[in-house]
């Protein structure tokens, strides 16, 4: 099943709406007086190296007719990430995500993930080859700052669910050559490394399979990711990883109390051990569809495979669920909400724990932060509130970028 579902219940809504979409950031033309953007935040937004750690966009690189090098609109296509709309925000690069959806715990479950996830690496690569002018896949820290300097935009590969592994981890090498960097042991449902937040535990905690996993990553170099880990799996990873870790695209549960959010204690565990966490645009408020939205949904039937539908099948069904969204309105977050979770955090922790994975094409987006064309808004808001514009440069990349090069200097002398 396409992730495309999972996006649309998080940006159709868009569709539904009767006044204009906000207005875009031009190349030319950034500052924008509908986002209440001025020059000074611009030039330092354009200023440091901006990163997101959970860029969802390959869900699309195999989709009919859609381009990376075109200008998209979410309310259109339910995309929120391109290279138009990156320079429109000043993204300068991430982490982009080979996801797979938990399935079978067995033999056959192991094969199908581990090619869906190779042929996903593989399209992330060949997106990259396309445009190398454009694009270019970043290993190392100093990768993504020499190809920022260069002017084109960097691309890490990240595992989200490390099912594809199935138990045998030299696969986990395998993954380290295609150029992941960045691996999360779960996702939705427990598997076979271990438990997820949004499941009932089974090994509370990292399997034995998983502790292996965790103790390969250090080995390699890959950041170990707990977003979607259960609250076991996170203090486990912080007392047994020899290198800091992160949270690529979690939540405060202060702000909204959700298992996939971290409590302030685990915000500060995962800090004073030196790791990020990265700030979310999902799990901010009870966005609970009534009823009545829910049985019009399950009537609408089921979104079309992005990689096998056609681009006209896609808008149909887009216009359909704008219908159902304009009946029965769905409950969005706004960016207020975002920025609640966010400056919580910052609070909690201080800016040199916090970076941004707002997870883009993968259901985030809050009214007000529709796609990455919104990404100032940020550097205004906290530039408002009195972060420092070395703070900025932290929370925006160079937090992530330091985890990178701690956890690849730990993997580089073990070898020795």
């Amino acid at each position: 099943m396409s992730r495309l579902l999972t996006v649309l219940l998080g940006s159709a809504a868009l569709l539904a709406a009767t006044a204009p979409p906000p207005a875009s950031w031009a190349a030319d033309a950034p500052v924008s007086k509908a986002a209440k953007i001025s020059k000074e935040d611009w030039a330092l937004h354009e200023k440091v190296l901006t990163l997101d750690t959970h860029l969802d966009t390959p869900e699309h690189f195999a989709r009919q007719g859609w381009s990376m090098v075109d200008r998209h609109e979410v309310k259109a296509d339910g995309t929120q990430v391109d290279l138009p709309r990156m320079n429109a925000g000043g993204l300068d690069g991430g982490f982009f995500v080979i996801y797979t959806p938990q399935g079978a715990l067995s033999a056959e479950g192991y094969r199908g993930a581990r090619d869906f996830a190779l042929e996903r690496a593989t399209e992330i690569r060949e997106m990259v080859a396309a445009h190398a002018d454009k694009f270019e896949l970043a290993y190392t820290a100093d990768d993504a700052e020499r190809i920022n300097k260069a002017g084109k935009k960097f691309v890490f590969q990240s595992i989200e669910n490390s099912w594809p592994m199935g138990e045998d981890l030299t696969l986990m090498q395998t993954f380290h050559a295609t150029g992941v960097r960045l691996a999360g042991p779960v996702h939705f449902k427990n598997n076979q490394f271990a438990d997820s937040s949004t499941d009932k535990p089974i090994w509370h905690g990292f399997s034995p399979l998983g502790l292996r996993w965790l103790a390969e990553a250090n080995r390699l170099g890959i950041v170990i990711d707990v977003s979607h880990a259960s609250d076991d799996v996170v203090d486990q990873a912080v007392q047994l990883s020899k290198v800091p870790i992160i949270a690529s695209h979690s939540g405060a549960k202060a702000i909204y109390d959700h298992p996939r959010n971290l409590d302030d204690g685990r915000l500060k565990k995962i800090a004073d051990a030196g790791g990020v966490i990265c700030i979310n645009s999902v799990y901010l408020k009870n966005t609970n569809a009534s009823p009545e939205r829910l049985a019009a949904l399950k009537a609408l039937g089921t979104a079309p495979d992005s990689e096998t539908a056609t681009e006209a099948e896609i808008v149909a069904y887009l216009k359909k669920r704008a219908e159902v969204d304009a009946k029965f309105p769905p409950v969005r977050a706004s960016f207020e909400d975002f920025m609640a979770s966010l400056t919580h955090t910052l609070k909690v922790v201080g800016p040199e724990h916090v970076g941004i994975g707002a997870d883009w094409d993968g259901g985030g987006g809050v009214v007000g932060f529709e796609d990455v064309a919104d990404l100032p808004k940020v550097t205004a808001r906290l530039k408002a509130a009195g972060y420092t514009d070395a703070d900025l440069a932290a929370i925006w990349g160079g937090n992530v970028l330091r985890v990178v090069r701690q956890v690849q200097d730990y993997a580089a002398k073990a070898a020795k």
